[in-house]
């Protein structure tokens, strides 16, 4: 039986200048699966997420959101659809001066989700720290938390519009090995629970092997490579080999 499809790119191109970022890029996700986007620095796995959010346009190409060509979304469309898919920032994005609850109320007043009382708020934000281990952070600063807690913070504030989609960059960069797994393993926890489909951009390939149940390789602008993680790293083609050694 066919899967469902939630994001469908076909012969997707983009450029800077003389700079061809991406090159008849093909890509699919389908519903319920963690998909892992592996190239080098500056391979353009960054381009690829704004593209696939509306923040590029490529020059040639298309990209499907949940069965919609995007370049059908007028600026009202692009808002409800911008509900659906959950961004987890390298940089954790969270606002230094307000409390953890202040920062996970945020996405609900940004998107104006339909008004509930003051109690089932703060139900929802309880659940949702819940989740990822840290509910009693609730009246806590940023500041105060460790970098293995922000990022799990900045996981909930993602969460709390319960995301279709989830679009992970570097999750686990300038964390330590343990904390990295930790945050890895909440991941899957995290598309389990929710049932999320995710894009990981990631260089660690610890947290590739955990998280994904699939991989493709991005190189020179193109889906140059994909399987999953103990295929291609048996591969006897260097270009793939390369990122396993």
């Amino acid at each position: 039986m066919d899967r469902e499809t939630v994001i469908e790119i076909r012969n997707l191109n983009k450029s800077f200048g003389s700079n061809h970022v991406l090159q008849n890029f093909e890509m699919d996700l389908f519903k319920g699966e963690n998909l892992a986007v592996l190239g080098k620095s500056g391979s353009g796995k960054s381009v690829l997420i704004k593209c696939i959010i509306g923040l590029y346009l490529p020059e040639e190409g298309s990209i499907h959101l949940f069965g919609r060509d995007i370049g059908e979304f007028d600026p009202r469309e692009w808002d409800i659809v911008r509900q659906r898919i959950g961004f987890l920032f390298q940089s954790n994005a969270l606002y230094d001066s307000m409390t953890i609850r202040e920062n996970l109320e945020f996405p609900l007043r940004r998107h104006e989700i339909k008004k509930q009382s003051e109690s089932n708020t703060e139900e929802l934000i309880r659940e949702t720290l819940a989740n990822v281990g840290l509910e009693h952070t609730i009246d806590m600063m940023p500041v105060e938390l460790s970098g293995g807690m922000r990022k799990r913070i900045a996981l909930a504030r993602t969460l709390i519009l319960k995301p279709e989609i989830i679009l992970y960059d570097e999750p686990t960069t300038g964390l330590d090995p343990i904390t990295a797994r930790e945050i890895s393993n909440l991941i899957l926890e995290v598309q389990k629970k929710y049932e999320t489909s995710s894009i990981i951009i990631s260089h660690d390939m610890n947290c590739i092997d955990i998280v994904s149940n699939r991989i493709i390789m991005l190189i020179d602008g193109k889906c140059y490579a994909q399987g999953v993680f103990d295929n291609l790293k048996d591969s006897k083609d260097e270009k793939v080999r390369e990122f396993f050694e």
